[in-house]
This record gives C-alpha cells, sequence and structure tokens, in this order.
C-alpha cells in the first residue's frame, strides 16, 4: 500500500516524512504542489509516470501518501483520514505545523504504530493509548524532571505481547479495554445529517440526498454488550460501520449489535435518499441589463418548527460590478474582492422573513452576464432530523440499566440554488 507519507504545511513544505519501502525523495512533494498551483482544488489522485500520489487537505496541513503499485484509493484516503482523527484525539481540534512539531516524538511514534509496512495496523484509540500515552501537562512535567518520554521504548510487537499476556489492560475485542468502571452508566447518541441538493430557479429539487453519521458518546462499566433498533432502518443506504458492529446481525435484522469502545467513536454512516420536503427555501431573483441589475433574495422556513440558525447565504456576483446598493433586513452582508456577497442572517426569525435587495451597477462597456452562479446555503437546526431517523430502543446486557441520550442535528452540505 503506502510506501510514504509526508505531512505538509499549506505553503508547501515539509513537516514530517516516513519511508516504509525504500527512502522516495522529497522531490515528489514539489510535483505534487506544482499540481497544487495549477488549480485551487488539487485532484485526490494524482498520477505520476512512477507513482500514484494520493492526498487530503485538512486545515493547515496536506496528508500526502506516496504509493509505488495501484491500489483502491478510497482505502488510502479512508486511512489518511484516521490518522489526522487520531491526531485530533491525541493533540486536540486543532492540528497545525507548531503542534505537530511540539509533539514530534508522539506523532512519529503513532505513525509508525499505526501501519505496519505501509499498510493500516493498529488504528483504533484506545489501543493506541495503551502503548502511546497522550501528551499533557502532567506528562510533561514528568517528562521534564526524569528525564524519560512517555512512549514506550519497547517495539511495538513486544509490547501488544505483554499487554495481552501480562497485564491483561485488552482483551480479545482490542477497541475496549477490560475493567472499565463507571459511577453511573451512561450513553449518548448523536444524528448528524447534512443535506446535499441542488434546486433550479423555478424551485423544484433537482437532486438531493441526505448524508449522515451516528456518533456515541459511551461511558458503561464493564464489557457491555448493547442492541440497538431503529424506528425505519430500511431507508438507510450505502450503510459502513466501526468494527465493532456484528455486520451479519444489520444484514439479517436491520438492528445494530456491538459491544462499543469506551468514549467517543463513530458508530456508523450512512446516506438516504428520496427527500422531497427541505427545511429552508431560498428564492432569488437575479436579473441583469446593460449598467447594472436587480438583486432579490428570500430566505425561509417550511416543515420544521425548530429553530434554524447560524444561516449564511453566498451569492456570486459579477466581477464587472462598480458600487451597489443593497439591502437586507435581517442580519448584514459584506462583498470581499472576489465580488461575493456573504448574508449572514444568523437565525430565521419566525415574525419577519429574510430579504435582501437592491440594485447593482457594472463597469462602462460590460456587457451583462450570461447566465448567474449558484448561490449556495448554510446553516444548522438542532433537535431535528431531515431524514425522521431516530432510535427506538437500546438493550444492554450488563445488569445495570444504563441512561440512553439521543439527540439530533441537520446541517446544510452543498446546498445550492440556482438563481
Amino acid at each position: 500500500m503506502l510506501s510514504s507519507l509526508f505531512i505538509l504545511t499549506e505553503t508547501g513544505d515539509i513537516i514530517i516524512e516516513k519511508h516504509w519501502r525504500g527512502i522516495i525523495n522529497r522531490s515528489i512533494c514539489e510535483y505534487f504542489w506544482d499540481q497544487k498551483l495549477q488549480s485551487d482544488k488539487v485532484a485526490p489522485v494524482i498520477t505520476t509516470p512512477k507513482y500514484y500520489l494520493v492526498n487530503i487537505h485538512r486545515p493547515s496541513i496536506y496528508l500526502l501518501g506516496v504509493l509505488q503499485s495501484e491500489f483502491p484509493p478510497l482505502l488510502v484516503i479512508d486511512f489518511l483520514q484516521r490518522i489526522y482523527d487520531i491526531f485530533i484525539d491525541y493533540f486536540g481540534p486543532t492540528i497545525t505545523e507548531k503542534m505537530i512539531k511540539d509533539n514530534f516524538v508522539h506523532v512519529y511514534q503513532l505513525i509508525e504504530e499505526m501501519a505496519d509496512n505501509g499498510f493500516p495496523f493498529t488504528t483504533e484509540p484506545n489501543f493506541l493509548k495503551e502503548m502511546i500515552k497522550p501528551p499533557g501537562v502532567l506528562s510533561n512535567v514528568f517528562q521534564g524532571v526524569t528525564g524519560q518520554s512517555n512512549v514506550t521504548d519497547l517495539l511495538p510487537s513486544t509490547t501488544l505481547l505483554l499487554i495481552y499476556i501480562y497485564y491483561g489492560s485488552l482483551g480479545a475485542i482490542q477497541w475496549r479495554k477490560t475493567g472499565i468502571k463507571y459511577a453511573s452508566n451512561e450513553i449518548f447518541f448523536d444524528i448528524i445529517e447534512e443535506i446535499d441538493c441542488i434546486i433550479d430557479s423555478n424551485g423544484f429539487i433537482v437532486s438531493c440526498e441526505v448524508n449522515g453519521e451516528l456518533q456515541v458518546n459511551c461511558k458503561l462499566t464493564g464489557m457491555p454488550d448493547l442492541t440497538l433498533t431503529f424506528n425505519n432502518p430500511r431507508m438507510l443506504d450505502d450503510v459502513s460501520f466501526h468494527p465493532c458492529v456484528r455486520y451479519s446481525r444489520w444484514e439479517n435484522d436491520r438492528v445494530l449489535s456491538f459491544i462499543p469502545p469506551d468514549g467517543s467513536f463513530k458508530l456508523m454512516n450512512y446516506r438516504v435518499k428520496g427527500i422531497t420536503q427541505l427545511p429552508v427555501y431560498v428564492k432569488p431573483q437575479i436579473s441583469f441589463g446593460e449598467g447594472g441589475g436587480r438583486v432579490n433574495v428570500l430566505v425561509g422556513t417550511k416543515n420544521v418548527q425548530k429553530t434554524v440558525e447560524n444561516v449564511i447565504i453566498t451569492i456570486p456576483l459579477p466581477k464587472s460590478i462598480s458600487s451597489t446598493n443593497l439591502t437586507c433586513n435581517v442580519g448584514s452582508f459584506a462583498i470581499d474582492d472576489q465580488k461575493v456577497c456573504k448574508w449572514n442572517i444568523g437565525k430565521i426569525p419566525n415574525n419577519k422573513t429574510p430579504m435582501l435587495s437592491g440594485n447593482i451597477i457594472t463597469l462602462a462597456g460590460h456587457p451583462p452576464p450570461d447566465s448567474n452562479q449558484p448561490i449556495t446555503a448554510q446553516f444548522k437546526i438542532g433537535l431535528f432530523s431531515i431524514s425522521g431517523l431516530s432510535v427506538d430502543s437500546l438493550a444492554c446486557s450488563e445488569k445495570y440499566k444504563p441512561y440512553k441520550g439521543v439527540r439530533a442535528i441537520t446541517k446544510s452540505g452543498k446546498f445550492q440554488v440556482r438563481a
């Protein structure tokens, strides 16, 4: 699979590199960066005469995997994402060049443990934390006083053998430790859904699908075997699970049977198609003629009783505009140097329909645009699931009855409206 892994800054500088099958010259990163400079969005897979380059871009950094032979690219992308998720689990939500340099030993050791000869090996956070202690204030003080590293000096294989045989801190289920105890047993489920849709200029849905995930925060004692049921599991398509889920039970009964990891983890991803009712509508009326044009955009809610918040409408304007006299009755707006108007509405009020309207004046001698670029919308609705998915019941094999908390969040994904 991977021959080498490079972590780059947003300016193309190499922060860290790891090689499994011979050292690959750093010039391969220059080739990748040349592709990046040629276009704003670099392709996730780039083919060179000798190598295949697979990359993901996350805030502040690029993760670049180099392969010498063909391999399923989605597997490589998923592994790169898993590495980034482990970094977040260890070092916090913001991964920067300074953070990686400050925790260089931890970062390098994590990469070493997560891949064996370039193939995914140990990717469970609980398992990794048994071998590599996360950095913290106390551990840094201890290291500064004693001069000892938080990372074990034993080889990974020896470490795992000791853990399994002598300490018994990990059982046959590698994602969960044994001997976990909590004073209050509780488990929380977050149903997070994103709407990807395209709406034509007449308000009809051209395409729409919902991409969802089920996030879990588990604080249960012992080794609980859980059975989770949904109200309508048949509507879920393209489902992928955490390794703890018994897939045969889902195939046969549409029931999730699993022994959960301790702490926070993603239990499943899914997709729902056939959504015909959207919670937010955007009605743009944009027209141009000689010398300028008129803009009128209405935003509102429908088919939802919950509060719609964090609403931002992005309206691309012609590059030839010279001035505007736009006004809005809710929120505020700004036009940047790229002639893109961002209208920050915030919460949509119940007693008023947000509206942005006004005239646009273009530079003399410039013809009116042939067509308008799509308008994009961002929003968030708490305690609401656009698909209607909900948790019906939760059964636990342990003697105690855990407290179960369920909440849903619906957000916009790629929400485009043609003007």
